[in-house]
Parts: structure tokens; sequence; C-alpha cells
């Protein structure tokens, strides 16, 4: 088999005399000066790392879930051919665990006076802005012996957006919608303030929508049918302190309570009105207002990107403050907390008469699965203790529930998969009773 490269020469020199029995400083150098010369001649062959220039382009956004591709372009203006080993450092979070090694390294081929383009995939697993560190290169010579080694920074960011799961319910609510809207064959009569058409009396038609006048000018009884009112205006309340972090699943609530939101968003601007968002701990963390309804949801979305939870108790006194002011006139308010009995007795409940008189107020919250799973559990002595706690987490949750209920105050309490679609139902049935 033919040697070359490195292998041929490493095989050439150790085939020199060297003398058998004992070392001489001649066989030493015999053996040296030649790989010394061929280590300076490999290093002088390669290309200079310094000189290199870099650039990037490529996707600046990306769902969380999904890949973006992020391209690096190097152009090499030395008299060298570039060979090189490329290292694109950007966080572990851009990555699945295990596989940023292989995805982070290049081999690279640029020869002189050329320029080159390698692609950096990544997937990240977590929302928020992803910065790229530094771009490490390692320049050979032909013989690979020999190299040179540089770093570049080349500055990049990619927004990691909520991933919107739950858009896929989006289809079933909107048809809906259009029901309460009187936009399709099925008619359904609305209890809004805004008058839509009339239609002949069918049995079963409350009385009370029967337009006399219009039934004495025709041979059929007419009554009124209504459509939802517009223009009502909707403040999605993020609550990011201390409860929001609590992981249900394999994410934290807050990442459940963003999902539910902007399908609740989604469907508000379509039906024409107006909808803000406030993110609040102890002070404010994100505020989206006063938008179209074309960029509402864009914007929503990047604004909750960057969203995490704070380990703080949230100010109740100082989010209802700040929901009044965000809010002059009246609207619905949504509220995504927690139902825990602490934090809503304690904090929500005695500033909660401020909201009721003014707005509509609706409470979500994500409830565990596994407590459900929980009450379940029988067998053993330590699956009955499991169950009798569960029960009673339970009980105090509905108790907390029934509380805000009494205030006029509707709750929604589901789990994350169900959590968004239930919400935007709760506010379906608040349209189609007038309440908004």
């Amino acid at each position: 088999m033919a040697l070359t490269g490195r292998t041929a020469l490493l095989a050439a020199l150790g085939s020199l005399p060297v003398g058998i029995w004992e070392p001489s400083w001649t066989g030493i150098l015999a053996v040296n000066a030649p790989l010394a010369v061929a280590c300076a001649c490999d290093f002088a062959l390669a290309a200079p790392v310094r000189r290199l220039r870099l650039t990037r382009s490529g996707d600046t956004s990306v769902r969380l879930g999904d890949t973006a591709d992020v391209t690096l372009t190097i152009t090499n203006p030395s008299r060298r051919p570039l060979r090189a080993h490329l290292r694109d450092a950007w966080p572990p979070s851009s990555w699945q665990p295990g596989t940023e090694f292989a995805a982070s390294r290049h081999e690279v081929t640029v020869p002189a006076g050329e320029r080159r383009r390698i692609t950096t995939r990544l997937r990240p697993t977590r929302r928020g802005d992803r910065q790229t560190d530094r771009v490490t290169i390692r320049s050979y010579g032909p013989l690979r012996l020999f190299s040179r080694q540089g770093t570049h920074r080349i500055p990049w960011s990619v927004r990691v957006l909520p991933p919107f799961t739950s858009r896929k319910h989006l289809p079933s609510k909107l048809a809906r919608l259009r029901e309460l809207d009187g936009r399709t064959s099925v008619l359904t009569r609305g209890e809004g303030t805004e008058f839509d058409s009339l239609r002949e009396y069918v049995p079963g038609d409350d009385t009370r929508s029967i337009d006399w006048r219009a039934t004495a000018r025709r041979t059929t009884v007419a009554v009124r049918t209504w459509r939802p009112e517009r223009d009502r205006h909707i403040l999605l309340v993020l609550d990011t302190g201390r409860t929001s972090a609590g992981r249900v699943g394999d994410a934290p609530r807050l990442d459940a309570s963003m999902d539910a939101a902007l399908l609740l968003a989604a469907l508000a601007s379509r039906a024409g009105d107006r909808v803000g968002l406030l993110a609040y701990d102890r002070r404010v963390r994100a505020l989206v207002q006063g938008r179209s309804a074309r960029d509402m949801l864009p914007l929503l979305v990047n604004a909750m990107a960057s969203l995490e939870p704070e380990l703080v108790e949230t100010d109740a006194r100082g989010l209802t403050a700040t929901a009044l002011r965000t809010a002059p006139r009246r609207s619905l308010i949504v509220l995504l907390t927690t139902l825990d009995t602490a934090p809503v007795e304690e904090g929500l409940l005695p500033v909660l008469p401020q909201l009721t008189q003014r707005h509509t107020v609706l409470v979500a919250s994500v409830a565990d699965p596994h407590i459900a799973r929980m009450t379940a559990a029988r067998g053993t002595i330590d699956a009955v203790y499991d169950a009798a706690a569960a029960a009673q987490a339970q009980s105090e949750r509905l108790r907390t529930s029934e509380n805000l209920r009494r205030h006029g105050v509707t709750i929604v309490d589901a789990t994350p998969d169900e959590l968004a679609p239930a919400l935007a139902d709760a506010y379906l049935a608040l349209k189609a009773a007038g309440r908004l």
C-alpha cells in the first residue's frame, strides 16, 4: 500500500540510519533536522488565520423546536489555500443535548483568493436570544504536521420564539366564531348588542326577539338576530412571578400560559377585538398595546420570546394598578396566574374589587395532571397517602376558585394541553353572552 503525506514522511525519517547500539548527536540531528525542516515548511504553507474575512447571514428567528440555519462566508485573501478545522461556538442550549460537537464543527477548504460558505444548523431547546460566541479556526499545512490557530468574533443573534403549539385549535375556534357572527349557514343567535339581520321565526326561538313591526309588514313572523360586538378591548396579563416557574411536565407553567394567550390573541384579533399584553411580577417585563390586528400576533410572539419566570413573589397591588392604567376603558382582563390558595387569598383577593368593578375579569390557571393521577392511586399505603394529599390539594384549589367566582370572576382551570382551547371557549362564551 502506497504511503502519502505525513505517513510517508514519517516512514522515510524512520528509515534513516541513527546508530543501532547507542545514540549519538549526529544521529539525533540526522533525524530531527529533516523533521524540523518539514514542520517549518508545513507551518509556512498553512494559510494565515488572522487575514481571513468572515461574514454571517441566515435566520434571525426560529420557533422553539424548529431549526435555524446560520451561514458563515469565509474569504481567503492570501496566496495559500486554507485547509482548516472550524468551530462555530454557540450557547449549549442552541442544540439538542449530545449534538453540539457534530453540529458546531466543520471541515473547510478554501483555495487562495476564493470564498466558501458553511452552514451551522441550530435547534434551540429554550426560548430567548441566542448569541454566537466566536469562530475558532485551525489552519493546517499540506502535511498537517503543524497548524496555525486563531479566533474571530462575528456577531449574530437568533431569537427563539414560543412554539405556539395550540394554533392547531384555531380553525375550529374560528368556525365557532363565524357561527356567532352569523356568517355561516348555521343560524346561531348571539346575545350581543349589535343588530345583525331579520329572519323567519322557527319553533324554539325566544319570543322576546320577535320584531313586531317587521312582522306586520310581512306574511310571516320575523325575529331579530344579533352578532357579538366588535372592537372590544382585551388585556392579557401574564404573571411572571415565582409560581410561573413551577414545571408541569417538561415546561414551566409560564410556557403553557403564553401558548394559551397566543391562541386567544389570534382568535380575538380575527373577531375584530383589540388585544394588549402585560407581563408583570414586581415590575413590567413586557407591554404591547395599541397595535393593529395584523401586527399584533407577531409582536406578542416577539415580546414573549425573552420572558422568563422571576423567583420573586408577584406584587398583586402593583399588577392591579398597572393593569388599570393600561386598560383605562372597560375591557376583558385575562389574568394568567396560579390558583394556589396563599397567593390568591393574600395577594389577589384584597385588590380584586378594583378590577371587577370596572372590567370583566377572567382568571386562567395551569393545573398539574399529575395531581389528578395521584387521586386515583391505590394498592399501597404510600399510594393511599398520595391520593389523600392530592385530594386535599384539589379541594383547596376548588375552594379558591369558588372564592373568585363569588367576586364575579370567570375561572378556567385546565392542564397544559387543554388550557389554550378551554380559554378560547371561555372567551367565545363571554362574547356570545354579550358580556364583552
